[in-house]
C-alpha cells in the first residue's frame, strides 16, 4: 500500500489532469467571457471534487474528508484521519486562459500530530510538491518579494512592505503563492482577508516539511480539522523573514477579527454588491424568507439569485454595517443603497443567519423603510 504522502501526490496528479484536460476542451485558442470562465471553474471544482473523494474511498474508506466543494459532516471531529482537500484552488484563475496560478491540493490531518502528509499541484507549470520531498529555495534578494491576494490583498501590505524594504505582487491560489515561496520565487505569501482550512492546509504541510515558517498573522499556530473550517489569515515564509514580518503586522495591525460566523455572514451581505457568491457557503437545503415571504428554497437558489438575480442588479452599496453574535446566530444590520438610472433608494435591513456549523443554513431578512 502506497504512504499517505505518495497518496497525496498521486490524487493531486491525477485531479489535475483532469482539470488540464477539461480546460483544454473548453478554453481552446478564445478566451471564456466572465460567466463562462467561472462556470468552467464551478466544473472544474465539481469534477476534480468527484474524482478525490472516490478515490479516497477506495484507498482510505475509514479516514473522513473535509472538503471545500462538499456539505462538511461533523463525524470528522471524532475521526483520527482527515483528509482535507481543496479539488481546485483558484478557480477563477484556472478559466482564465494563459494563468498557470492556480492548484490541487490534498492533505492528511492526524489527530495528536496536525497535517502528517500533504501534496499541491500546479498542473498548469506540470509539477506537484509533496510534503517530505520538496525542499525550500533560498532568496539572495535584497527586497524581500511578499505576495498577495489577486482579489482580496490585506490593507496593511504596502506599509508591512514598506517596514521590511520589500515589494509587493499579486498572484492567485494559496497553493501557486506559497509554492512560489518554496521555489525561492518569492519570499513570503501574506494573507489576512478571509480563508478556508482546505485553501492552506497542503500548502502549509509541504511548506513546513520543507522548512518554511508558516503561522497565523499573529504567530500563533495554524490550527486545522476544527468545528468550524474557518481560518482566515496565514503566513508563510523563509523563516529569516518570520520575525521582522510578524512584528511588522503586529504594528500595523490591531483591531479585532471577524469570527467565523461573522466572516460567513459579511461574505454573503458583500455579495450582494459584487454579485459573486462563490465564496458564500450556504447549506444544500438553506432556505430564506424576507418580510414573511419565502424568497429561496436552496442553497444553489439562492446562490444563483445573488449573482443573476434582476432583484439584486440596483443595489449599489451596503453602509453602517453591524453584527451581532450569539450562539450560532448572528444579526447584521445595515443600510442598503439601490440605484436605477437617476432614482436611487435607501433602506434598512436587519438579516439573521443561522449557522450551526460550517454552512448558513437559515436567512431571515426585515426590509424597512429608511429612516
Amino acid at each position: 500500500m502506497s504512504t499517505d504522502a505518495e497518496l497525496a501526490a498521486d490524487l493531486a496528479t491525477r485531479a489535475g489532469e483532469l482539470l488540464l484536460d477539461l480546460r483544454a476542451r473548453e478554453l481552446g485558442d478564445t478566451p471564456l467571457d466572465k460567466a463562462a470562465a467561472k462556470e468552467l471553474g464551478r466544473r472544474g471544482d465539481k469534477a476534480a471534487n468527484a474524482l478525490l473523494l472516490e478515490a479516497l474511498a477506495a484507498a482510505r474508506p475509514l479516514d473522513a474528508v473535509l472538503s471545500e466543494e462538499s456539505a462538511d459532516d461533523a463525524a470528522r471531529l471524532d475521526n483520527e484521519r482527515v483528509w482535507i482537500i481543496d479539488p481546485l484552488d483558484g478557480s477563477r484563475e484556472y478559466g482564465l486562459a494563459g494563468r498557470s496560478d492556480w492548484a490541487v491540493h490534498v492533505a492528511l490531518w492526524e489527530r495528536g500530530a496536525g497535517i502528517t502528509a500533504a501534496a499541491v499541484a500546479q498542473p498548469a507549470r506540470g509539477e506537484v510538491y509533496v510534503s517530505g520531498a520538496a525542499r525550500a529555495v533560498s532568496s539572495e534578494r535584497e527586497r524581500p518579494r511578499i505576495l498577495v491576494s489577486d482579489s482580496r490583498p490585506p490593507g496593511f501590505v504596502d506599509a508591512l512592505a514598506r517596514r521590511v524594504g520589500g515589494t509587493v505582487e499579486s498572484m492567485g491560489s494559496a497553493g501557486a503563492k506559497a509554492m512560489a515561496v518554496l521555489r525561492g520565487d518569492a519570499d513570503a505569501y501574506v494573507h489576512a482577508g478571509g480563508q478556508w482550512e482546505w485553501d492552506s492546509a497542503a500548502p502549509v504541510g509541504v511548506a513546513l516539511a520543507a522548512g518554511l515558517h508558516c503561522s497565523r498573522i499573529d504567530g500563533t499556530p495554524l490550527r486545522y480539522n476544527e468545528a468550524h473550517p474557518y481560518l482566515p489569515d496565514l503566513l508563510i515564509c523563509r523563516r529569516d523573514l518570520a520575525v521582522p514580518l510578524l512584528a511588522g503586522i503586529a504594528e500595523e495591525t490591531g483591531g479585532p477579527t471577524d469570527s467565523p460566523r461573522v466572516a460567513m455572514a459579511r461574505e454573503y451581505i458583500e455579495s450582494l454588491v459584487t454579485h459573486d457568491a462563490s465564496k458564500v457557503r450556504l447549506a444544500r437545503q438553506c432556505h430564506r424568507y424576507e418580510n414573511g415571504q419565502r424568497t429561496g428554497n436552496s442553497g444553489d437558489e439562492i446562490r444563483s439569485m445573488l449573482e443573476t438575480g434582476g432583484q439584486y442588479r440596483p443595489i449599489s452599496g451596503v453602509r453602517d454595517l453591524e453584527f451581532r453574535e450569539w450562539g450560532s446566530d448572528v444579526v447584521a444590520r445595515f443600510l442598503l443603497d439601490m440605484t436605477t438610472g437617476r432614482d436611487s433608494l435607501t433602506v434598512a435591513i436587519t438579516e439573521h443567519f443561522a449557522i450551526p456549523s460550517a454552512e448558513i443554513e437559515a436567512i431571515t431578512a426585515i426590509i424597512e423603510p429608511c429612516p
